[in-house]
């Protein structure tokens, strides 16, 4: 796979999405699909997001966060794409 395949994104959520397993599922989801990168709550009540991979599965990514898990609920969804920093080697839970 060439690089200009591969992208990042950063996704801010805002919603109902603390305290509701957001970062767990995501996690979940972000190491399924073989993406890097990171989740957190942020203190103003969103959920911070960066991840790296195939296009196709960063959007497979940003389009649950549309959603996130059943007990959520997502108001909004802020995207930001770049070009992978290569700088996480797996998908992991910031606190």
């Amino acid at each position: 796979m060439s690089e200009e395949e591969k992208v990042s994104s950063h996704i801010l959520i805002s919603g109902h999405v603390q305290g509701v397993l957001f970062r767990a599922y995501t996690e979940r989801l972000a190491g399924s699909l073989g993406l890097v990168g990171w989740v957190r709550n942020l203190k103003d009540g969103k959920v911070e997001v960066y991840c790296e991979g195939e296009r196709e599965k960063v959007e497979k990514l940003i389009e649950w966060c549309r959603k996130g898990p059943p007990s959520a609920e997502v108001r909004d969804v802020e995207l930001k794409y770049g070009e992978p920093t290569h700088q996480t080697k797996a998908f992991e839970i910031l606190r």
